[in-house]
């Protein structure tokens, strides 16, 4: 695209650094909190993040609601559940603290409690009408980038398949990012994050919504990501190992959220919903077969990933760049302990047509630089499988 085409770019304030968990109450305190409604799940409330975060409240006289009944992949239900609460309590504000779930969880109950009506109803680009009360995002998680982003992914367990909710209204007034939250996640866990982000961060720069801006942040994140993730696992320790994993996934943020995503989101997201597997987990299990597919329609910017994670492209052919892309990216995802296939995870050939026929409808396939038809995902299932 042109530098000079009109683009804007969106971002939320950001507090990035050890010790930033710890500024919650202080940020509550300049949004006028008094009750804010404190969105987790019971992992983060027994690692002890979430009672910090009460603790930074409560130095400030606010007095935080614990609301922690969130599912891993955040269900509609959960949703509404938690607008009841909010309401109930005469909540006046939004503290998120854990992952995607719970930020996104969040996310919705704060489009409810505003604009009313089910979480449903918002599915797509830019339903959403009346402004959400104050969010601040708490990350602990170096991977789903939600608390910089304006998407939302909601679990609707009666169609059995995740809702896409993207508007900028959703994107957290503040995001307090600490990598030493990352310390009580287990090692797979750390590698399913990861590896989304770095899947953020590719499906930005390949979009077809890409701009200068964008770019900037999708290079840098794969930079980070596939420099320090597998070492991160490796050396888990190494606060500073974490922290660029941690700015990694920040960066990924920044880009996607600007710039959306493709087929392989489309395609977790339908995956997920439908067998309630980790997002990240299906991300990686399919971005080989995806990279595949799209190669064909952006060679030079797939070019400029693989020289980003550090392959030598010079004297390759476009074939040859290809090939050793996709080879890096499955190396990476077998040493990061992601080494399944879809087949492994219950995927069964009869389940690809309902698969198939969820994904195509999902908005993040708008954006791929290939389109893809219903039988184009349903052959790179296949592959998956």
């Amino acid at each position: 695209m042109s530098f000079t085409e009109l683009r804007k770019f969106v971002a939320p304030e950001t507090i990035f650094g050890v010790g930033a968990l710890l500024v919650a109450g202080q940020y509550a305190s300049k949004f006028g909190m008094m009750r804010p409604l404190v969105v987790t799940d019971p992992g983060i409330v027994e690692a002890g993040w979430a009672g910090k975060v009460l603790e930074s409240l409560a130095a400030f006289d606010i007095e935080g609601v614990l609301f922690s009944a969130v599912s891993p992949n955040p269900r509609a239900e959960e949703v509404m559940a938690g607008a009841m609460t909010y309401m109930e309590h005469g909540c006046d504000g939004l503290v998120a603290v854990g992952g995607g779930s719970p930020m996104d969880c969040a996310k919705g109950i704060g489009i409810v409690v505003s604009n009313g009506g089910h979480i449903l109803d918002y599915e797509g680009v830019d339903k959403i009408i009346v402004p959400m009360p104050p969010l601040i995002g708490i990350p602990t998680t170096a991977g789903t980038s939600a608390d910089v982003s304006q998407f939302a992914i909601i679990n609707d367990t009666e169609r059995k398949t995740k809702i896409a909710i993207i508007s900028k209204t959703i994107i957290p007034d503040v995001a307090l990012i600490d990598p030493q939250t990352l310390t009580t996640k287990s090692p797979y866990l750390v590698a399913c994050t990861g590896m989304d982000a770095l899947v953020h961060a590719i499906e930005a720069f390949v979009s077809s919504a890409h701009s200068p801006m964008s770019d900037l942040h999708a290079l840098e994140a794969i930079r980070l990501v596939t420099s320090s993730l597998l070492a991160s696992l490796q050396n888990p320790g190494d606060m500073e190992l974490r922290a660029k994993t941690m700015l990694g996934s920040m960066q990924a943020g920044l880009a996607f959220s600007n710039a959306s995503l493709g087929a392989v989101h489309a395609m977790a997201h339908s995956l997920g919903g439908y067998k309630d597997l980790p997002h990240g987990e299906c991300n990686a299990m399919l971005l080989p077969h995806v990279i595949d597919f799209n190669f064909p329609a952006a060679p030079e910017r797939f070019r400029v990933i693989a020289e980003t994670m550090g392959i030598d492209c010079r004297g390759l052919n476009t074939k040859e760049i290809r090939t050793r892309l996709l080879q890096s990216m499955i190396e990476l995802r077998n040493a990061v302990g992601i080494r399944e296939h879809l087949g492994q995870k219950g995927i069964r050939t009869g389940d690809i047509p309902v698969l198939s026929a969820k994904a195509v409808l999902d908005p993040c396939l708008v954006t791929n630089p290939k389109t893809a038809t219903t039988r184009d995902l349903q052959v790179i299932y296949e592959e998956a499988t």
